[in-house]
């Protein structure tokens, strides 16, 4: 015997839930249905309410990955000019170009090394010092570093700080959508279930079996074959003159 199971997804419990409205509203005697009228006015008001979340849920997570995807670009480029920046500064304090002890505007240690640059958080740390330490260090009479100038990596540190506290909303609003979707869930399978049962109660004595689940189906039930079952109605399949003939 195939054996029901809960939509694991909300396409599917909104297509579960749409097929008892859709059968309710070619049912020209309601009491006909196979479902109370209690059950049918509670789906019909909560359908809506769930599908609104779930598309709201699929906006918001699109529109995050989409600009996601321009974000990534603004990271590396600003990763790209702070590090490169910081490499150039390292070696002019080798040449002496500059002091060693200025490399305290920067909040850099003596070692002619580059800060940990892998995450967003530290790139947001990193650039703002190095922006600030390059400013501190130019007012008090020191030589500005060209290549790159640190214009030119405000540019793009500026651009990326936009992008990742926009990507910080975004990410909120998609994190909040999917809290209050998830929050709905619970609700839809109980719905569901409770139509689930009272059609398998209305066309319980429904004969052949198959008949018997096809109806259930156009109510929105979901059926599954265990694997040795799925093979025996392929095999039936090929022999429909013979239905009860072992292959």
């Amino acid at each position: 015997m195939p054996y029901r199971r809960l939509p694991r997804t909300d396409q599917a419990r909104i297509r579960s839930m749409k097929a008892l409205v859709e059968m309710a509203d070619r049912e020209r005697d309601i009491s006909e249905m196979p479902v109370d009228l209690k059950t049918l006015t509670a789906v019909r008001n909560f359908l809506p309410r769930f599908e609104a979340a779930q598309v709201y849920y699929t906006e918001c997570f699109e529109r995050q990955s989409k600009e996601g995807r321009k974000h990534q670009a603004h990271v590396r480029m600003a990763r790209l000019y702070i590090s490169h920046f910081i490499q150039v500064l390292n070696l002019a304090v080798l040449r002496a170009e500059i002091r060693r002890a200025h490399k305290e505007f920067y909040g850099l240690d003596a070692k002619n090394t580059v800060p940990d640059l892998t995450s967003e958080t530290m790139l947001v740390k990193w650039g703002k010092q190095i922006i600030e330490g390059e400013n501190k260090r130019v007012a008090q009479g020191g030589i500005p570093i060209y290549n790159p100038t640190i214009a030119k990596v405000k540019v793009h540190y500026d651009i990326f700080t936009e992008s990742y506290h926009r990507q910080k909303n975004l990410q909120a609003l998609t994190e909040r959508s999917l809290s209050e979707l998830a929050a709905m869930r619970p609700e839809a399978d109980a719905l569901i279930l409770n139509v689930w049962d009272q059609v398998e109660k209305k066309f319980e004595f429904v004969s052949p079996n198959e008949k018997r689940l096809d109806l259930c189906r156009s109510y929105g039930l979901i059926y599954y074959y265990r694997t040795h079952e799925k093979l025996k109605m392929e095999e039936r399949k090929q022999c429909p003159l013979f239905p009860n003939l072992s292959l």
